[in-house]
């Protein structure tokens, strides 16, 4: 008996050569207008998102320390831009992101026109870190107050009462600088809650504006924490400042030397 294995006549034939196309029958590529309607869903996508970066919600990167223990450096946190719309004002105790031009900074940054395009693009979205002259504080006095720092037992006063911060990052004093202003009507004083490692309106005391920032330059007001999602919370305003009067109480103008009072 022949036990070799003989090849069948479809074994003997020669597979004919079909060039390059011969895979065409075996891989089926989506047609030309079904690639052009992905790109357009995609690129609407892109704008849906940056147009609501650009007017209603914009997550912001924190770039420092200088809010710890509230915000943390590589925190994203969601900027509600339409916060101060339709005759809101922003309020002492306020986590704000606001253009530090002309305040915290004298001038605007220098530099690629295109690569500062792509990176607002990428910080519009939360994927870079934002403009320098792009600040996250928190609103300490508003337009007509007087803050002044320190009392006896340390701690920041407004209006004459002194503040519960809470908030302060643990083993920080309220401020290792003192002082005693009036805040002008349109601007607000800021202070980062990590004292001890934030550049804030105390440090521009003897610049042009005094370290006021003007509410025009206000972007919005920090929400939310988004990410990391074992960060997720609502930033809420602080019960601190509940007690603080109003200015229009005359006796909060009088003389009153910087601790000098408990």
């Amino acid at each position: 008996m022949d036990t070799d294995a003989r090849p069948s006549e479809r074994d003997r034939s020669p597979v004919p050569d079909q060039g390059p196309g011969q895979w065409s029958r075996f891989v089926r590529f989506p047609p030309a207008g079904s690639w052009r309607r992905t790109g357009l869903l995609a690129g609407a996508s892109v704008a849906a998102m940056l147009l609501v970066s650009a007017f209603v919600v914009q997550p912001f990167l924190i770039p420092s320390g200088s809010m710890e223990n509230t915000l943390r450096v590589g925190d994203r946190v969601l900027v509600n831009k339409l916060a101060y719309d339709f005759g809101g004002r922003p309020r002492r105790g306020d986590v704000v992101v606001f253009d530090g031009t002309d305040s915290f900074v004298q001038a605007g940054p220098a530099g690629n026109p295109v690569t500062g395009l792509l990176r607002a693009g990428a910080a519009a979205v939360g994927l870079a870190e934002p403009a320098e002259t792009d600040y996250i504080k928190r609103v300490i006095g508003v337009g007509g107050d007087r803050v002044t720092c320190c009392d006896k037992r340390g701690r920041v006063k407004v209006n004459g009462r002194p503040v519960r911060e809470d908030y302060l990052h643990p083993g920080d004093a309220p401020s290792a600088v003192p002082f005693d202003i009036v805040v002008p009507q349109g601007t607000l004083w800021m202070m980062g809650d990590h004292r001890s490692d934030s550049s804030d309106s105390r440090d521009h005391l003897g610049e042009p504006g005094g370290g006021m920032v003007p509410v025009e330059r206000v972007i919005g007001r920090a929400d939310w924490i988004g990410w990391p999602f074992g960060h997720w919370t609502s930033l809420e305003r602080p019960a601190g400042f509940g007690r603080v009067p109003d200015t229009s109480e005359p006796h909060l103008f009088e003389p009153d030397p910087v601790g000098s009072r408990g």
